[in-house]
């Protein structure tokens, strides 16, 4: 008899993983999505470093619609005055069939839902309630329909519910006094900037990272902000204040539909205490954004976690986790450290990171030992 997997979200992570079963194994599985729909509408950029795209060419992602993707070749670094520091070769970590790659967070929903929107999701379900039965999980949802399963994969983001009903000591994210806002360019801004490439400008207290997505010309925004109120309001007035104040050159960059939310990590890295439970993607743990890894570490831990169940693995999770973690460690000892060097305020300090960069980017020594542990999987 096969047996039964139950995904709690159908993000990144829980598709990903939904593909890698449906592609490459026996199990039978069903996600559960607690929204009514899959919403297509977040047309917000992501990058994949090549780690991840070696992985999502497992289950066909290089036959997708190259007009649908980009694949930049550098990272320019700008001061907020709109002065080139240096710029750093992406293209190095790329194999043939893995290319650093930048896309709308849509566009890879829509490629990973394809095979399995009709049969293997169901929407509206929030769970009531998890219990052990003997070598099963009842999943009791308030709809009042229940799963017995033989494992569950929570991915249900950084705020999981289902972690609640297994491990009493919340891995609680914690608000990085921080604001992410974000909007879709067209090519009318007065930057001088490389728009075929990733663009990062660093300001005091804020960043922004500018890049294409696709082939129409449509460049992904978002400006990350230093501020302590998690429940703001005004975006605008934060973006007078903040970066345009900064350069008056940067107003046009806001004019369109913007999208702002507070951003989160997570402290410290906790396992599952239930050997059939398994917590992926920014369930298991959530990244900041300074690293661009967020989605790529769902999607090597969807791997992961496939292979080690495929396996039938009897240590499956003590595995598992000891892997997510070394990777977990590595990534956030980088974002935190990025964050801290991208919002220098100090006019010296700025000196002195601006010189420290460009000397940098031409070390291959240290290209391979900061970038190349990460893309390199």
């Amino acid at each position: 008899m096969k047996k039964k997997i139950a995904i709690i979200g159908a993000g990144i992570a829980g598709l990903t993983f939904a593909n890698f079963l449906k592609k490459n194994s026996d199990f039978d599985f069903m996600i559960y999505e607690k929204n009514e729909i899959l919403s297509l509408n977040e047309g917000f950029g992501i990058q994949l470093a090549p780690n991840s795209i070696s992985l999502l060419n497992k289950i066909g992602f290089n036959k997708i619609n190259p007009n649908k993707i980009y694949n930049p070749k550098k990272l320019n670094v700008y001061s907020i005055k709109n002065e080139k520091i240096c710029d750093l070769d992406l293209a190095e970590f790329n194999t043939q069939d893995s290319k650093y790659t930048t896309l709308q967070r849509s566009t890879l929903i829509e490629f990973l839902k394809d095979d399995i929107y009709s049969q293997h999701i169901r929407f509206g379900k929030q769970i009531e309630s998890i219990a052990e039965i003997k070598d099963k999980i009842l999943i009791k949802f308030k709809d009042n329909t229940n799963d017995l399963v033989d494992y569950v994969v929570a991915a249900d983001g950084i705020f999981s519910n289902t972690r609640l009903f297994f491990d009493i000591k919340n891995n609680k994210p914690n608000f990085k006094n921080a604001i992410a806002i974000r909007t879709i360019l067209k090519s009318n801004h007065n930057l001088n900037i490389d728009e075929k490439n990733i663009n990062l400008i660093l300001g005091s207290n804020t960043h922004l990272v500018i890049y294409p997505i696709n082939g129409k010309n449509e460049l992904n925004l978002v400006c990350v902000v230093r501020e302590k109120r998690v429940d703001l309001v005004d975006t605008k007035n934060l973006i007078n204040e903040r970066v345009i104040s900064q350069n008056t050159n940067l107003k046009d960059l806001f004019q369109g539909d913007l999208k702002s939310w507070p951003l989160y990590s997570t402290k410290s890295v906790l396992p599952s205490s239930n050997q059939k439970v398994f917590y992926l993607g920014d369930a298991f743990h959530g990244f900041l954004p300074t690293m661009a890894q967020g989605a790529s570490q769902s999607i090597e831990g969807a791997y992961e976690l496939f292979t080690l169940l495929n396996k039938n693995n009897p240590n499956v999770q003590s595995i598992y986790f000891k892997k997510r973690l070394r990777r977990v460690k590595i990534i956030k000892r980088r974002t935190d450290f990025n964050f801290f060097i991208f919002h220098i305020s100090n006019v010296i300090l700025k000196k002195i990171r601006n010189v420290i960069l460009k000397r940098l980017v031409k070390s291959r020594r240290f290209i391979k030992g900061y970038l190349g542990e990460v893309y390199e999987n």
